[in-house]
């Protein structure tokens, strides 16, 4: 599987209605799921810990879907085998009165992790050019008026393609992926959260409303992802209809990410090299 073929490219235009929802490819499902996505994990799991002891970088990822897009369920199977005590999953919803009395990348900042950690976004700082910009959010926000024009979200996809190459500046790598799912795969999946009882947590009925706005949300990420991916912070539209298929992807995409980052467990100083014999024997000898 080449993973380009899901890459947008910078400054490469979007059209999502002719990127496919669902994989058609030659991928055998049994196989992905026996062979191929646990040999993922595994890999994941040692650059994690190579990653870990490093402690000079960080891998940041973004998960960014419509409603039942498949982000939770993505984070448990996908980061399932990862060390909890290197990864750091943040979900950002509606913002609070406080988080409103700061920049919109401020609540964003406070999640990020800290070196050698992987850190998980359900959803993320593109809910401010999503939801924000869909239901016209930014006219209750305590900014200036003179703010509020024409080029407000050029400047915010702005201010964002800046802040993810500042991160990147400081070893900080980011990886971004849109789940990609039908309007009738979506409906589906509601019906379910209604008609099943062990789902009826899941069930908001805010995500019934919200596809009345369906075409205007796809035409707001086709915007972002026009202006926002770069080879610095790529964005990745994934096939979603079959959870099978997206979770595979995604793997990979993180394993190749950690790959070119390359982290290695440090050197020893030449002294504590030289130490370790020494220790042996006491710890033989106890």
């Amino acid at each position: 599987m080449d993973t380009r073929d899901y890459l947008i490219k910078a400054g490469e235009k979007v059209d999502l209605k002719k990127i496919p929802t669902c994989y058609e490819g030659d991928l055998d499902k049994k196989d992905v799921k026996n062979h191929l996505a646990p040999k993922n994990l595994e890999k994941l799991q040692d650059y994690q810990e190579r990653l870990y002891a490093e402690n000079k970088q960080g891998l940041i990822i973004v998960l960014q879907a419509m409603d039942s897009g498949g982000k939770d369920s993505l984070i448990k199977h996908v980061m399932t085998g990862l060390n909890p005590q290197g990864t750091k999953v943040a979900s950002f919803k509606r913002p609070s009165d406080r988080e409103l009395d700061h920049d919109f990348l401020w609540r964003v900042n406070r999640e990020l992790p800290s070196r050698g950690d992987i850190g998980i976004f359900n959803r993320s700082h593109y809910e401010e050019v999503i939801v924000t910009r869909i239901h016209d959010l930014v006219k209750i926000q305590p900014l200036p008026e003179d703010l509020i024009d024409k080029d407000l979200w050029q400047n915010r996809f702005d201010d964002i393609v800046n802040y993810e190459n500042y991160l990147r500046n400081n070893g900080f790598r980011m990886v971004k992926f849109f789940l990609h799912i039908s309007k009738e795969e979506q409906k589906s999946r509601l019906m379910d959260r209604i008609v099943r009882p062990e789902k009826h947590y899941k069930f908001d009925k805010s995500d019934i409303t919200e596809r009345t706005y369906w075409d205007k949300y796809q035409r707001a990420y086709e915007d972002l992802f026009e202006h926002t991916s770069t080879k610095e912070a790529p964005w990745y539209v994934v096939p979603a209809d079959r959870k099978w298929f997206s979770r595979y992807l995604v793997s990979q995409v993180i394993l190749e990410t950690l790959q070119d980052m390359d982290p290695h467990f440090p050197q020893l100083s030449k002294e504590a090299e030289e130490s370790l014999d020494h220790w042996k024997k006491v710890l033989e000898e106890s």
